[in-house]
């Protein structure tokens, strides 16, 4: 933990509304660092010292004063808060919004065109067709006159359609 993160739960620290492992390290981060330990010790012996003031008791005849006190001075006027006179708009103003209009259409008639479905051309599909399998590879041919045994057949393995494979792969249940 950080000073600032620290600073920033101290206030739910102090009345201990945080989950048990936030509030241990914030202990502990009060105990390495002087700084946050400093500011934790002032901020509870203030509270300490504002819980212990006493009540302060208002005389009886308090309300009944304060009420004739404010019928003396009577309602505030709203127009003190208010800005007086009359805002028409300017020339500027006027100005600054025909062009944000003007930039709004702009920017939508431009936009529907990308939006606009464009006609695509007819397809025409066609399966090519596949070449035929050549009976024997020039590798298969060099292999049969040197005696080799083993290399014909990993070579027509290699060269076996996948759908070989999968028809003997496949579950007959």
């Amino acid at each position: 933990m950080d000073c600032r993160e620290f600073r920033k739960k101290h206030v739910a620290f102090v009345d201990d509304f945080l989950p048990a492992v936030e509030m241990d390290a914030m202990h502990r981060h009060a105990r390495m660092c002087s700084r946050c330990s400093r500011h934790d010790t002032v901020v509870r012996r203030s509270l300490l010292i504002v819980r212990n003031l006493p009540t302060i008791e208002p005389s009886p005849d308090f309300m009944a004063r304060l009420n004739a006190r404010l019928r003396e001075i009577g309602p505030v006027p709203r127009v003190d808060y208010a800005v007086p006179g009359n805002h028409f708009p300017s020339l500027s103003m006027f100005a600054m919004l025909a062009a944000g209009i003007a930039a709004i259409g702009y920017i939508t008639l431009h936009s529907t065109q990308y939006f606009r479905p464009q006609p695509q051309p007819a397809v025409v599909a066609s399966v090519p067709e596949a070449p035929e399998p050549p009976l024997a590879s020039a590798a298969f041919v060099a292999s049969v006159p040197t005696g080799m045994p083993v290399w014909p057949a990993v070579l027509m393995a290699g060269e076996a359609p996948l759908s070989f494979a999968s028809l003997e792969l496949r579950d007959t249940r």
